[in-house]
């Protein structure tokens, strides 16, 4: 049945593979569970990755709306008046205007004017091809191309958010996950000693019993053996509370929760090594990568335009606006003209206006400046805290590495110990007291050992988050 299921998915990919061993198959087998794919699906399926997966995309119609600055816009208007019986007018005006990013309008139009009453310099049927030029404002930037470049740089800023969302889930992730193989190892660890002490009590018992040992080494086993017992009920509740939060990662590709099996096991840690390389290369990443170096530098960007356009906005208003024109009528259907498009037929205008004192514009741009140096000093002060940070943790790395490897070695001194214990104890040496206490103490060393080797991956989980990454 198993290969039946297996060649059914066989062209599906791995993580979808993983979630039908760990979520679909029911066995007495025990599925290993990496970190590496948990680090997948929740990259994949978590909720709160989709959802820092839309930023960029939020920014893309931030882009599209700034764009429509930019688009062609037709437009028409009538307006007739009518009374008492006489027609006196009927205004038809169509329009066609097209802006560029140079700041030069072009406009196309078409006027056609009847009626009795109309004004004498309104022409019946009007052509117009023409352009406005800002001479003054507007000229280097304007609102428009302001706002379209700040929208794109937006979308960097939304990016580098969607990076510091995604890298903050995978690090708590990490940590749950740490926390879960640390309780599992924790358990195997305390059952291995309430077995060793389970037969020990058998074993005194019967001595006990037929006289060969006292009845209160009996007693002394049993009190153990419940110590252990307890030990090993807490282990299990701690085990099942730390695959609860585990499972508040694992998702469905169709946004089912899932739950971590009873019977998901991790597999051993290796133990990777951190180096001054390593640090170096940490540390240029996160001048370079980090989410809050990048939205800062967004931000200055953002203002260094904004502190253009408020410039431009110091220079009067002057535009110009030349329209050729050519009249026509319509005859059969058919549109001549009278006049082509020519020098001669134009119509010339200028606009100007300009503020006395400017004080607005000028409270515009001083205000931008402001920003600007507050802006700056955000830069340097995340710049230092990030650097240190990265040092802290990396410390921090270093620290449980050494402490591991301290750790390791007198445990393997402990064992060495609770094996001459056991050696004097049954030559008659030793007494169950000394053996209990050597063994519990060796069970706590290596519960240690594991402990710290969970600390570790979560200050290397640690580091790269203070680096402003996912991994390293």
């Amino acid at each position: 049945m198993v290969e039946r299921v297996f060649y059914k998915y066989l062209k599906m990919n791995k993580l979808t593979i993983i979630l039908i061993l760990l979520f679909s198959f029911q066995s007495k087998a025990q599925t290993t569970f990496g970190y590496e794919d948990f680090k997948n699906l929740v990259l994949k399926n978590h909720p709160t990755v989709k959802q820092a997966n839309l930023y960029p995309l939020d920014a893309e119609t931030e882009i599209l709306q700034a764009k429509g600055a930019f688009d062609p816009k037709f437009a028409s208007t009538f307006d007739r008046k009518n009374f008492k019986g006489d027609d006196y007018y009927n205004r038809w005006d169509n329009t066609l205007k097209v802006p560029t990013w140079s700041g030069v309008d072009f406009k196309v139009g078409y006027e056609r004017n009847a009626g009795k009453y109309l004004q004498s310099e309104e022409s019946s049927h009007l052509l117009v091809a023409g352009l406005s030029v800002p001479i003054g404002q507007g000229l280097i930037i304007d609102a428009r191309r302001n706002t379209l470049k700040q929208a794109k740089l937006a979308k960097n800023y939304a990016e580098a958010e969607r990076q510091k969302l995604i890298n903050s889930t995978i690090y708590y992730a990490t940590k749950s996950y740490w926390e879960w193989w640390f309780s599992y190892q924790q358990l195997q660890l305390v059952r291995e000693g309430y077995d060793l002490a389970d037969k020990r009590f058998i074993g005194t018992r019967e001595r006990a019993r037929i006289g060969e040992q006292a009845t209160i080494d009996s007693v002394e086993a049993k009190i153990t053996l419940q110590d252990r017992q307890v030990q090993v009920e807490q282990a299990i509740i701690e085990l099942q509370n730390n695959r609860l939060a585990l499972s508040n990662y694992l998702w469905s590709a169709n946004e089912t929760p899932l739950e971590l099996p009873e019977d998901a096991r991790p597999p051993l840690a290796l133990i990777r090594k951190v180096d001054e390389t390593t640090l170096q290369s940490l540390i240029n990443q996160a001048r370079l990568q980090h989410p809050e170096i990048q939205k800062l530098n967004v931000k200055i960007d953002q203002l260094q335009i904004e502190e253009r356009f408020r410039k431009e906005m110091l220079k009067p208003t002057l535009n110009a606006n030349f329209n050729f024109l050519a009249d026509g009528f319509v005859n059969k259907s058919i549109y001549k003209f009278e006049n082509s498009f020519s020098i001669n037929n134009h119509k010339l205008g200028f606009e100007f206006a300009m503020p006395l004192f400017f004080r607005k514009e000028r409270g515009k741009l001083q205000q931008v400046r402001i920003k600007q140096q507050t802006t700056g000093f955000e830069l340097n002060l995340a710049r230092r805290e990030i650097m240190n940070d990265v040092y802290a943790a990396y410390n921090e790395v270093r620290n449980f590495e050494k402490q591991l490897k301290i750790q390791e070695d007198a445990t393997r001194n402990q064992e060495i110990l609770v094996k001459a214990e056991q050696r004097k104890f049954d030559v008659g040496e030793s007494t169950l007291f000394l053996i209990n206490t050597r063994e519990s103490k060796l069970i706590e060393m290596r519960t240690k050992v594991e402990s710290l080797k969970s600390k570790y991956e979560k200050a290397l989980a640690n580091l790269a988050y203070m680096a402003g990454l996912t991994e390293f």
